[in-house]
């Protein structure tokens, strides 16, 4: 006779998810899978532990997708200073010389220098020159029966180069306005290029702004030359530049 396992005896042994809550060690689990018929405890775990685990799921969706979002802050720290000493501000035209006052004898002189002529005092590519300049050019460049005359260089610098007079259209600071006669030119060791620095006696005590990174905050200044203008109100590094430090020891 062979012996056979009953179904009353069957349905006593513990199913496979019931062997492993009861052998997880994820919390909670083992009291919802237990041995025996179901009662409100096993309800209430059941309860919880689905609440946690959407929980969970929810933060952690929302987590990534503020990640993904790539979500940045910009912090910026402003430090107000109560004394500083104006710094000094530099026009520089980068057309060092103005065509227009070149004169024959300088052209006789200095053409080579200024890259206008070659060594053998010619005009050199002329083809890529515009013609009303090179009009002009071939007619003081034109030395048939020229009489070489005395060359002064710093009087060339001073004749030729850009007058801030003209170039300057409008000046302000703190609230006061200034010309050009409140700077002095001056000029680099090479003598190819000049520029203005300002010089106000009387504003040359401590103020609000800052000069930083080469533009200044305090001056707003109007810039025109023979090759075009730059807008007014607006400071670019070429223009506002701070002095070196030992300026403003000096100062």
């Amino acid at each position: 006779m062979d012996l056979k396992e009953s179904p009353s005896e069957g349905s006593l042994q513990p199913s496979s998810i019931q062997v492993f809550a009861n052998t997880s060690t994820l919390h909670g689990i083992r009291h919802i899978f237990v041995y025996g018929p179901l009662t409100v405890r096993r309800v209430l775990w059941a309860v919880a532990f689905v609440g946690s685990l959407g929980l969970l799921l929810v933060e952690s969706s929302e987590r990534v997708t503020y990640y993904f979002s790539y979500q940045h802050v910009t912090k910026v720290d402003e430090v107000v200073a109560q004394s500083l000493v104006f710094p000094a501000v530099t026009l520089c035209n980068l057309n060092g010389f103005r065509f227009s006052r070149l004169t024959t004898n300088d052209l006789y002189h200095a053409g080579e220098l200024l890259a206008l002529l070659d060594v053998n005092l010619q005009i050199p590519d002329p083809h890529l020159a515009d013609p009303a300049v090179l009009e002009a050019l071939r007619q003081k460049a034109n030395f048939r029966h020229y009489k070489p005359k005395q060359f002064s260089m710093l009087e060339f610098l001073h004749r030729v180069g850009h007058d801030l007079k003209d170039m300057m259209l409008y000046c302000k600071f703190k609230g006061q306005e200034c010309g050009h006669q409140d700077f002095t030119t001056v000029r680099e060791s090479t003598g190819s290029v000049e520029g203005q620095e300002g010089s106000w006696p009387e504003l040359l005590e401590p103020v609000g702004e800052a000069c930083l990174l080469g533009r200044s905050t305090a001056v707003w200044a109007d810039v025109e030359g023979e090759q075009g203008a730059l807008p007014r109100g607006i400071a670019t590094p070429d223009v506002l530049s701070c002095p070196p430090p030992s300026w403003r020891e000096e100062a």
